[in-house]
């Protein structure tokens, strides 16, 4: 089992105009915003950086537009210079570095406005997924996920501002945390609850994805305590992102499937699991997991944890190969392990 951290890390980040009570609330919001924003193609050649009272000012198309701290830093991107360089050269310098250096190819800028503002510059390769879409799709398959008990920053919790609910949208990113109340199961005492994390960025600051997990506590900083059949999707906002959705929309399903189907085959499998071993040495079980693709010095560490457990049952090796998958940062391999270790509970069937 592992311990996931998304929901909690966001918590502390977000300003109180940036949570909402209800998912219908911020499904409002990420209308209202895709509404109010608008998407221009402007040829560089076009977009002109000025200074004004000491900030940098975009025109175009008799426009006169501002800059977001995430706009202005793709912007140093595109000209391959470094934000904190610029930030230390006075308004009128840097509107002229950024002018010499902003490339002026043929193809137009993608710029993403709400207002007067820029909320984001992208090359004409980036292709955007709204926020209301993904909450669509969420609000049209986990029709019983609830919001997690509020829970209130550490800062502040006397405060009168709204709690954080795990709900969150601002001008970087949307992220999603929900439960399902009635999906309880209990196997051998312990009980289990499925729940997700979904998130997306109309800017470019993150990918689009979603996990899936049943866990058995989530604590007052909404820290998700003891997850299993952890499962996570995530795309990067290029050609057909699009497809994004069938894949989010196919593993809530399976989710949402699995709270009935599973209730006892799931039961059944971990209870079993508790109970199989795949070994009495750390040689036999060991032989066990290179077979199933797992490497040597992995499956090494998995099995000191394991042994800390009493015996290399089956849910015991499962539980401390999530337990390291769940500390390494490329996404990709965590996903292999993580399918990897569960082929393992098939032996506990």
């Amino acid at each position: 089992m592992q311990n996931l951290t998304r929901a909690h890390e966001q918590l502390y980040r977000r300003h109180p105009d940036e949570r909402f009570s209800t998912i219908n609330d911020l499904w409002k919001h990420c209308s209202d915003v895709r509404q109010w924003s608008t998407e221009e193609w402007v040829p560089p050649a076009e977009l002109v950086i000025t200074p004004v009272l000491h900030e940098l000012q975009t025109t175009y198309r008799e426009k006169n537009q501002v800059l977001t701290e995430w706009s202005f830093s793709q912007l140093c991107s595109m000209c391959r210079i470094s934000k904190d360089t610029v930030n230390k050269l006075s308004s009128e310098t840097a509107s002229r570095v950024i002018t010499e250096t902003l490339p002026r190819g043929t193809k137009p800028l993608q710029l993403y406005t709400m207002g007067n503002t820029i909320r984001s510059i992208h090359p004409a390769s980036y292709t955007r997924l709204y926020d209301v879409e993904l909450l669509s799709v969420i609000q049209e398959f986990a029709v019983d996920f609830q919001p997690p008990q509020e829970a209130v920053s550490l800062d502040d919790p006397d405060s009168d501002i709204l709690p954080a609910t795990g709900l969150y949208s601002g001008q970087e990113d949307t992220f999603v945390f929900l439960l399902d109340p009635t999906g309880w199961i209990e196997i051998e005492s312990e009980s289990f609850c499925p729940g997700l994390f979904a998130w997306n960025s109309e800017v470019g600051r993150r990918t689009v994805g979603l996990q899936t997990y049943w866990f058995q506590a989530c604590c007052c900083n909404h820290i998700v305590w003891d997850a299993v059949d952890v499962t996570e999707f995530s795309r990067k906002h290029t050609a057909n992102v699009g497809e994004a959705l069938s894949n989010i929309r196919r593993l809530i399903e399976q989710l949402v499937n699995r709270r009935d189907e599973r209730r006892d085959a799931f039961a059944k499998t971990i209870a079993n699991a508790m109970k199989t071993r795949l070994g009495d040495t750390s040689d036999e079980v060991l032989k066990i997991l290179q077979q199933r693709g797992i490497r040597k010095t992995l499956g090494n560490e998995a099995l000191k944890i394991a042994q800390q457990q009493g015996a290399f049952t089956v849910f015991s090796v499962v539980d401390a190969l999530t337990r390291l998958a769940g500390k390494i940062p490329n996404a990709g391999e965590r996903t292999e392990i993580d399918a990897k270790s569960s082929s393992l509970l098939a032996l506990a069937v």
